[in-house]
């Protein structure tokens, strides 16, 4: 890769989801020292060996083909040894980074994914630069489709070259053992020392694992469970409010429309099925 190139548009982060804002591809020789983006970046390396460095991670080798993700208003450095490295890059915006963080599809403490397959990237990559060469709505979309894509197929490599640790697995099996008492009574304490820790150890981990403590992801099952039984039984509000464990009706009623932004009858009205 001898030349280099690189499209840039204005920003559409007003209209809210996912906007790729910036694409090329170069040889780098020098790296890139202490700046800061105002937006997410996402850089491919294809070939060479170098380095990221960033206040979360550090310092850490990169080799390629592998991949690093840059945060936005965070400074850092990057760049490749003396025989250089292959690059491409993308920069992107919008309300959909804040699920990409949340669900933990990228990282600011692990930013580097090593790729086992190169090719696959490398396709995804040039085809939101050629998207972005049509400045029209239809191929800005396609190009924001791509970098979803980049972040999926991202996550998945790193997942699968992340070994799996023990207080993983015990983590994972605590989560299913909440699930399945979602409608029972939570004693965060009491079910903390069932599984042999802290009450602030289970909720750190709890947070790790799902991205939520104990008492809020349980809400969240009851929620979610009680949105089934509206669609699909003609239940009182009152049953499907006791079905989930909550006793009284209108505080279910009020805890409902804060998370959904509809009453259980506003909900049932749009979903009930036949």
């Amino acid at each position: 890769m001898n030349s280099t190139e690189a499209i840039y548009r204005s920003s559409l982060a007003a209209a809210g989801g996912l906007a790729v804002i910036g694409s090329g591809r170069q040889h780098v020789t020098h790296a890139v020292k202490c700046r800061k983006l105002p937006s997410y970046a996402v850089v491919l390396v294809e070939q060479g060996r170098g380095f990221i460095e960033t206040d979360a991670c550090g310092r850490r080798s990169v080799e390629g083909p592998a991949l690093f993700w840059l945060f936005p208003n965070r400074q850092h450095s990057y760049g490749p040894d003396a025989d250089g490295w292959s690059e491409r890059w993308a920069l992107f915006e919008g309300s959909f980074t804040r699920d990409f963080v949340r669900l933990r599809l990228f990282s600011e403490r692990d930013p580097v994914v090593a790729l086992r397959n190169l090719d696959s990237m490398q396709r995804l990559f040039r085809n939101l630069h050629a998207d972005l060469l049509d400045d029209k709505s239809l191929g800005r979309a396609s190009a924001a489709l791509a970098l979803h894509q980049i972040v999926v197929l991202a996550a998945r490599h790193a997942s699968r070259a992340t070994p799996l640790r023990h207080d993983t697995t015990d983590i994972a099996e605590i989560v299913e053992a909440l699930r399945k008492r979602t409608m029972q009574p939570l004693d965060l304490a009491a079910f903390a020392a069932e599984h042999g820790m802290s009450t602030a150890t289970l909720r750190r981990k709890f947070i790790e694992e799902t991205g939520l403590p104990p008492k809020a992801f349980q809400l969240r099952m009851r929620v979610d469970h009680a949105k089934e039984l509206l669609a699909t039984t003609a239940e009182t509000i009152e049953i499907i409010a006791a079905a989930v464990g909550i006793k009284d009706p209108f505080y279910f009623s009020r805890l409902f429309h804060e998370r959904e932004g509809c009453t259980p009858s506003e909900f049932r009205a749009r979903y009930m099925r036949g």
